[in-house]
């Protein structure tokens, strides 16, 4: 590397401007990609600041230094070339991922943001030949690129495994705190029990939200305000202590006024919440320009050589990768696209499942169509069905969905199941001998289908069985947690739609052969029967 002054942007070569231009469209498209992202989960409020901190980093990196250009070779071709393989992997393994899950899944856009900074890393290297010497290769340039990662939704899985760690020692922590101040309190899971009042340590009151930004600004700060590389690492080390810090005294504030009778929700709880926010973000600043020793600005060396072509070949592949980039994106677009609609009338769900039946009472959901923009689909139908038997309950909901042909892709539906679903309505799996269903009923087999067993709360477990029928046919289901899973069924399933799909649960707190006795559960499932089942 070299130390000679940034090139100018003026009289640029041909395929450096063709380069930044397809960066700079790259950029666009994720912004808007990621936008929804920001707007729906307050988590990510802080993906609107990475577009004018990005350009304000790699302009601070011209600025302040230091200077690195690379010189063209071997190793710096490999680089980017392994760069853009990573990228262009990254994003149709994306597509693949929307095929089962659509666009909008916090996975997807993870992945499209791993793709980007791959992008962004591999035009980084191209601007920073020695030929260009557009934006130098150093910490505050690295950091505009890593920060698009940071403005991404975390996978499900790894979000909800951090928000469960954080709300547990929060609560843990708050009531250990109120023991040693003499306060009576007990904890319930997330729940904190004091002598007149109870606290619940929620998702949002975990610290997940200020830990994600805290971790943002701590980079940003490094990179902005921070030229050592002791207090860089220690405003990247600390931003996370700190912010978990912070969130465990504004729970522990937030109980004190409980216990006071004060009523948080509204005023108090968001105010604190704000507060935490801003004041983290002032105390990174603050530590960021007590620890700063930064050195005057580097003068233009007098050796400063005029720009020079880089070397072509560094263009080339990121406008071909760009380029393939592109193609696969109108693939995807064509083929994950909503297509026509076939003329298929759709069965009376409710007429299959009875609205009266001997001995039972029958309940149905009024609620039940709030799941209808998640599930895009308008025909849903639910009952549930109880009986005193021998002193005890005997309960049984059956619940029964319908998608008509060319309406959602068949990994779509493979992936609203009680595992992906009950989850998060407070219900645990519970392991069994085994997850398949192969059940008769009224003297035949019942195509293959899934069992499950969850509970809630200490409750005894409640049995799951469920099928996802295509084109009249049960079809194999995959775990909708696993990644491999999921690409199985989008390389399977993921462009088919020319069948109509339903999808029908039972669930109930007593075994198969005591349901299979029951005529009501007879008469539902001959009434499936036309349908696959």
């Amino acid at each position: 590397m070299s130390a000679l002054p940034p090139a100018s942007f003026r009289f640029l070569p041909p395929l450096a401007r063709g380069s930044i231009a397809g960066l700079a469209l790259l950029l666009v498209a994720a912004g808007a990609k990621l936008a929804p992202a920001w707007l729906r989960n307050p988590d990510l409020s802080h993906g609107f600041f990475v577009p004018p901190i990005f350009a304000l980093l790699l302009w601070e990196s011209r600025r302040q230094g230091p200077w690195r250009w690379w010189h063209a070779g071997p190793r710096l071709a490999w680089m980017q070339a392994g760069a853009l393989a990573g990228g262009v992997g990254l994003f149709g393994f994306a597509g693949l991922l929307a095929a089962s899950v659509s666009w909008s899944h916090d996975l997807v856009n993870f992945t499209l943001a791993a793709s980007l900074g791959l992008f962004l890393f591999a035009g980084l290297l191209f601007l920073s030949d020695r030929g260009l010497r557009l934006v130098p290769f150093n910490w505050i340039s690295l950091t505009a690129v890593f920060l698009w990662l940071l403005a991404a939704p975390l996978p499900h899985g790894t979000y909800m495994r951090l928000t469960l760690e954080l709300q547990a020692w929060v609560t843990s922590g708050v009531i250990h705190t109120l023991h040693l101040l003499g306060i009576p309190a007990r904890q319930t899971g997330n729940v904190i029990h004091l002598a007149a009042a109870s606290v619940g340590v929620e998702e949002a009151c975990s610290g997940i939200r200020s830990l994600l930004s805290c971790v943002f600004a701590g980079f940003f700060f490094s990179a902005w305000l921070v030229r050592g590389r002791a207090g860089r690492a220690l405003l990247i080390l600390g931003a996370p202590v700190l912010a978990i810090g912070m969130n465990f005294f504004r729970s522990l504030a937030l109980t004190l006024l409980v216990n006071a009778g004060v009523t948080i929700e509204g005023f108090w709880h968001d105010v604190t919440g704000f507060a935490i926010l801003g004041l983290t973000a002032l105390c990174l600043a603050l530590v960021a320009i007590i620890v700063e020793s930064k050195p005057a600005a580097p003068a233009a060396s007098a050796e400063a050589a005029p720009r020079s072509d880089p070397a072509p070949g560094m263009a080339w592949r990121l406008l071909g990768s760009l380029g393939l980039v592109a193609g696969l994106a109108i693939f995807f677009g064509v083929q994950l696209r909503p297509a026509a609609r076939a003329t298929t009338v759709a069965p009376d769900l409710a007429a299959l499942l009875p609205a009266a039946a001997p001995g039972w009472q029958v309940r149905t959901p009024k609620d039940l169509f709030r799941f209808s923009a998640a599930l895009q689909s308008e025909h849903l139908a639910e009952r549930t069905y109880g009986k005193l038997v021998d002193g005890k309950i005997l309960r049984v909901d059956i619940y029964v969905a319908y998608w008509a042909p060319a309406q959602v892709p068949v990994s779509f539906v493979a992936t609203h199941t009680p595992d992906a679903c009950w989850p998060g309505g407070g219900w645990t799996p519970v392991p069994v001998r085994s997850r398949v269903a192969a059940v008769q009923l009224s003297g035949r087999t019942l195509p293959r289908g899934e069992f499950r067993q969850f509970t809630a709360a200490g409750s005894p477990p409640e049995n799951v069985w469920f099928w996802h029928l295509y084109d009249g046919r049960a079809i194999n289901y995959e775990d909708p947690y696993s990644v491999p899973a999921l690409v199985k069924i989008a390389l399977k399933y993921g462009f088919r739609r020319e069948g109509e799909q339903m999808f029908v649960r039972v669930s109930s707190n007593a075994g198969w052969d005591r349901l299979a006795s029951e005529p009501l559960v007879q008469q539902v499932f001959a009434g499936l029967r036309e349908h696959g089942l």
